[in-house]
């Protein structure tokens, strides 16, 4: 790729860390920062918001103004419960930082098959791409799961660190990002190599990124919505009671034809809490 058009990758991300840097932190502590730490500080910032104002926000309606409507009151977990997940998830999150941080990196190097402006390609083929993008993630995320499940040592030392969240009563929306760091940005790397596999939206990319932390929260909420083919928290849920069930990401396809779907119904959730 020419200098010019990988310039333009340059530019947008620097202008996503004047945004976000620029607005809530004093230009001594960034400006002089080079480009690579300005962006992982930039998304360490705007995960760390992120997840906190959206888990928040949603704890706060189903716990609190929609108490006992969705969650039964001996459901709710406690306080402290979430709490922990937060710390859990601090902890990670400036590992969890990096991930996009190196994506862009790769992508303004010119090592990707990233495209900047919509008129790149045009519209049909945007959705075309956007599609097979998601499709790689989904079929990804479901498999790397799946192995740290199956993989005695990945589980004992990295994934098993989410899963003390067992119950209803312990998972909360912000047990979504309470992971090991090193099993968060795995199950997030296959946003990464569909980079490398087709032409991928620079914005697009890093919004799916940060997506993920709306999404992780909504499905460990365990509120059922019943949407197929979603995955919704109530076929989560599952998994975090048998372990060997409902690996699947945004929808509920890859368990169905691998034979890992256990879909829910009342009885089978009690019988599991």
């Amino acid at each position: 790729m020419e200098n010019g058009y990988l310039r333009l990758f340059v530019e947008e991300t620097s202008m996503y860390n004047r945004i976000v840097l620029g607005s809530m932190l004093p230009a001594k502590m960034w400006i002089s920062l080079p480009h690579f730490l300005q962006s992982w500080l930039r998304n360490y910032v705007g995960g760390v918001l992120l997840y906190l104002l959206s888990s928040s926000l949603w704890c706060f309606y189903i716990y609190y103004l929609k108490r006992n409507v969705y969650i039964p009151k001996d459901l709710i977990p406690s306080r402290k419960a979430m709490l922990l997940q937060i710390v859990v998830a601090m902890k990670a999150m400036p590992w969890y930082s990096l991930l996009p941080t190196v994506s862009e990196y790769m992508i303004e190097n010119g090592w990707t098959r990233c495209f900047p402006l919509f008129s790149d390609v045009g519209l049909m083929a945007y959705l075309g791409y956007l599609l097979t993008y998601l499709i790689i993630v989904e079929v990804g995320i479901y498999w790397m799961h799946r192995e740290l499940h199956d993989i005695k040592l990945l589980y004992k030392y990295l994934h098993a660190t989410h899963h003390i969240y067992n119950k209803q009563n312990t998972l909360s929306p912000f047990a979504g990002l309470a992971f090991h760091p090193i099993d968060g940005i795995l199950q997030a790397v296959p946003h990464v190599v569909a980079l490398f596999l087709v032409p991928s939206h620079l914005t697009t990319h890093i919004a799916l990124l940060f997506l993920e932390a709306i999404w992780t929260a909504n499905i460990h909420d365990c509120i059922d919505g019943k949407i197929w083919p979603v995955m919704g928290a109530a076929y989560h849920t599952i998994h975090h009671t048998t372990y060997r069930h409902n690996y699947g990401h945004y929808t509920i396809l890859m368990d169905w034809f691998f034979g890992t779907l256990r879909n829910p119904s009342s009885d089978e959730l009690k019988k599991d809490i």
